[in-house]
């Protein structure tokens, strides 16, 4: 029709960014293959999240996991990020070769309970013993889902199976084993708990040293139904939360000190800070006794207890104990570490 314009095609909006310069896409990763429902792509989303709104650069994380459906969970996030594949319960030993190869990366490890409480507790027992910088998630459903379903070390006693097996053994707690062999970060979540996920996995990223998560995770397939202590059902209905928790990175220009009553706070090494607003109890996560009076009060109950459970805020690294020089080892010269002749010299002569 005369005497009229187009409307100028609209122009697609710029994508939202954090703080450097990258979109909520650039921290995720391929298309996941667990199963529709899965309590592990829940977490994924959260590591997602949470590293987005840090602003953790992708390329400064490893991501490492061992065997089992969590092994898979990596693929799913960080896809510019560093990443290793161990065989089954052997990924604390290279989550700690590449801690010393390069102590300057944040490593993510991704566990499951056969994973860490099976074939792995070896592996796992050591690891708790040292403060590397590394969060260690345990994504616990208490069944081996890629072997259709049988009992993990962390079923409680007295749930059964989908076969409708009991199950006769008691559980390892793996958040009371850590924190009684030294771990300075642990924590118990529950997949469905989205909120206190994301808040509790910013602060790991942000503590440096040891942060382990065990997380409830529910396989939708093989242990979701009436009898498992690892439900959605049941985790929803018995879970008993320490806390609210919340997490201001040392980053945030907001911050203000917060007044005391009901609510705690811990500053973590970096500045970053945790906020604890009890709800049910005031309950103190830097004292392991009072860890291991709640965790033995919530067995007793049968409640999953979540949140954190207990953090030491200044526990030295590993790498630090060991006098590494500042530069990572893998990013040395040959003759920056090659000895001199004179050296090899002596030492062959007091050989002879």
């Amino acid at each position: 029709m005369a005497g009229t314009t187009e409307a100028a095609p609209a122009q697609p909006a710029a994508p939202q960014v954090n703080r450097i310069g990258l979109a909520k896409k650039d921290y995720g990763g391929l298309k996941s293959t667990l199963c529709i429902g899965c309590g592990h792509d829940l977490i994924t989303a959260r590591i997602i999240d949470a590293c987005y709104e840090l602003g953790i650069q992708p390329e400064s994380v490893a991501k490492l996991s061992g065997i089992g459906c969590s092994s898979k969970t990596p693929a799913y996030f960080l896809n510019r990020a560093h990443g290793f594949n161990a065989v089954h319960g052997r990924m604390p030993s290279i989550a700690t070769g590449a801690q010393l190869a390069n102590h300057k990366l944040k490593m993510i490890g991704i566990s499951g309970d056969g994973d860490s409480a099976n074939i792995g507790m070896g592996q796992f027992v050591h690891l708790m013993r040292r403060n590397l910088n590394l969060v260690y998630i345990v994504e616990n459903n208490g069944v081996y889902g890629l072997t259709k379903g049988q009992f993990s070390a962390t079923a409680d006693k007295g749930s059964t199976a989908k076969s409708g097996n009991v199950n006769s053994n008691d559980p390892i707690d793996l958040c009371e084993m850590a924190f009684m062999l030294g771990c300075g970060f642990v924590a118990r979540l529950f997949s469905g708990n989205t909120k206190q996920m994301t808040e509790v996995i910013k602060a790991a990223v942000a503590y440096q040293g040891l942060a382990m998560l065990d997380i409830i995770s529910p396989c939708v397939t093989f242990n979701n139904h009436e009898g498992s202590t690892k439900s959605f059902p049941y985790a929803k209905a018995n879970e008993e939360m320490l806390h609210e928790i919340g997490f201001v990175p040392a980053y945030d220009p907001t911050y203000m000190e917060m007044k005391h009553g009901e609510e705690r706070e811990i500053t973590l090494s970096d500045g970053s800070h945790i906020t604890l607003k009890a709800l049910a109890k005031n309950f103190d996560p830097s004292s392991r006794d009072a860890a291991a009076k709640e965790i033995h009060e919530a067995k007793s109950t049968k409640k999953i207890l979540t949140g954190l459970i207990y953090v030491d805020p200044k526990k030295a690294l590993f790498t630090d104990e060991l006098k590494l020089v500042d530069a990572p080892l893998s990013m040395l010269k040959a003759e920056e570490v090659r000895p001199e002749k004179k050296v090899l010299d002596e030492i062959m002569n007091d050989l002879s």
